[in-house]
């Protein structure tokens, strides 16, 4: 192959179309340094969360393709989709540290008297799970709230 730094424009996009298939057949992330006029390439590689498989490669853009299934992803996108997502009763959605107000009595086992509506409670952490606010309520201690029994105070 010609050194691009010496080829002309047209050679140029030849070369690096041919070097950019060949990488891409093996994983290869290719970048084009306009300055330079020469290729770059990275092993980086990220698991297909379509099939799992373990080949996806670099594409473009933060954009990474599988050469099994083709399907193409955003592993920021990804992310994104995979937080925890908590909402009160009225649709708002939650964060740790925020405070909640109980929006009906709720039965404490081993407890005297239930958590009665009205009482705020601060500083609330998020866990996955059918109780998902983690939290410490004055004269109950630590416990687990559903978020379909608070509302954002």
């Amino acid at each position: 192959m010609k050194n691009l730094r010496t080829a002309t424009d047209a050679q140029n996009k030849m070369c690096v179309e041919i070097v950019h298939g060949f990488c891409n057949s093996f994983g290869f992330r290719v970048v084009i340094l306009p300055r330079y006029n020469k290729t770059v390439m990275s092993e980086e590689m990220q698991p297909c969360p379509e099939c799992n498989s373990p080949y996806g490669y670099f594409l473009r853009d933060g954009v990474y393709a599988c050469p099994e299934c083709g399907h193409e992803w955003n592993p920021e996108e990804l992310s994104k989709e995979n937080e925890l997502v908590v909402k009160d009763s009225n649709g708002n959605v939650l964060k740790d540290g925020d405070s909640v107000i109980v929006i009906k009595n709720l039965p404490v086992k081993g407890a005297s008297g239930p958590v009665k509506a009205g009482t705020k409670v601060k500083n609330i952490r998020l866990v996955e799970g059918d109780h998902n606010i983690d939290c410490k309520i004055d004269g109950f201690g630590a416990m687990a709230l559903k978020s379909e029994f608070v509302r954002k105070a």
